[in-house]
């Protein structure tokens, strides 16, 4: 796209975690005048080994972004993105309500109580929200990253609007390598939406964060699943759109199917990454995005049982599911529907191939 050429913004990530030094990095990479803000030993492993990535494939990439310590409130930028967990996001919201000389911040981060609290301490005018559609975990001073290239990077106005500024944040973004930029006009109700298809892997708290718990633990698996179809079910009675529309559909799949992937899926490189290593050093952000999210629906009064069992194991307010339990019968309609179903197509076909041609 034309806007996608030549956006030079002054940038600074706020939050050099996983999530924002690998955009930090990106952005470098892309000639884009960065920051980064880094405070106490994460501030000295900067200055000292640069932002270093590890991939997948045990290949490391270094990149030395230049670093900061604090926003001061004369501090001037065309854009702050704030990539951390909501709670710690929620603790800096004085910091830059201080600074007025940022024109632009980009929330990205899960959110499931949507943008009002963002927008009384920093200013409608200012904020914009999204989510940075990558994974990683920190392992001293190296980023065990996961960068979800396939993913692309979700941004839009609290309000719905596409401006013009807009169109500038999503062509710095999109200057980053293998990192697609989508414009949204619906971005709260995607980030709800994320936040209840993140409820279906939060199973792995009741088998204690053990992949291979969690895999042959299948009552811990169906557990997740049903929580993340409450989830859903209550959304949308909650009058709040499921985006993307996909979703929808999640709860149609047979249970015994979405578990059946969902089991060897725990033991792979993306989970221990993307999932697992997250969880590990997010429990505090698990317990607030639920909280967020049944504060969201409770108006519309849908019961949620298996969402309120998984919230107490997310809590550690029970012990652990014992290990290989798998005692929950598996609903099974799913199944029958799809078996019906096909059966009913076979049979048209059937008939319209047996029945007689006019001559």
């Amino acid at each position: 796209m034309p806007w996608r050429e030549g956006v030079i913004m002054r940038t600074l990530v706020f939050g050099a975690g996983p999530l924002g030094s690998l955009l930090a990095a990106r952005l470098h990479e892309a000639g884009q005048d960065v920051s980064l803000l880094a405070r106490g030993q994460r501030l000295a492993d900067l200055r000292e080994h640069g932002v270093v990535l590890e991939y997948p494939d045990r290949s490391r990439e270094v990149r030395h972004v230049p670093v900061v310590e604090e926003l001061a409130e004369d501090g001037r930028y065309d854009l702050v993105l704030v990539v951390m967990r909501k709670p710690q996001a929620r603790a800096i919201l004085p910091t830059l309500a201080r600074n007025r000389h940022a024109e632009t911040v980009l929330f990205l981060m899960n959110d499931a109580a949507g943008p009002g609290e963002l927008v009384r301490a920093v200013g409608a005018e200012r904020v914009m929200i999204g989510f940075p559609s990558a994974g990683g975990t920190r392992d001293g001073h190296v980023v065990r990253a996961l960068p979800l290239s396939g993913w692309a990077i979700p941004i839009g106005e609290v309000d719905g609007r596409v401006t013009e500024r807009t169109r500038r944040v999503a062509a710095l973004l999109g200057t980053m390598r293998d990192k697609r930029v989508q414009i949204r006009r619906d971005m709260d109700a995607w980030l709800v939406t994320h936040v209840a298809g993140i409820i279906g892997m939060l199973g792995i708290y009741a088998a204690g964060l053990d992949p291979d718990r969690f895999s042959r633990t299948r009552d811990a698996v169906v557990l997740g699943v049903r929580a993340r179809d409450e989830a859903l079910r209550a959304q949308r009675a909650a009058g709040i759109p499921i985006s993307p529309p996909y979703y929808r559909a999640l709860p149609w799949i047979p249970e015994p199917l979405t578990v059946a992937i969902v089991r060897p899926f725990a033991r792979s490189e993306t989970a221990a990454v993307g999932l697992f290593g997250h969880a590990a050093a997010a429990r505090d952000e698990s317990r607030h995005l639920l909280d967020e999210f049944r504060a969201r629906v409770a108006p519309a009064g849908v019961p949620t049982p298996a969402l309120d069992e998984l919230a107490a194991y997310v809590a550690a307010e029970e012990r652990l599911m014992r290990d290989g339990r798998s005692e929950v019968p598996l609903r099974w309609d799913g199944v029958i529907g799809l078996a019906a179903a096909a059966l009913g197509i076979a049979g048209l076909v059937v008939l319209t191939r047996s029945r007689p041609r006019r001559r």
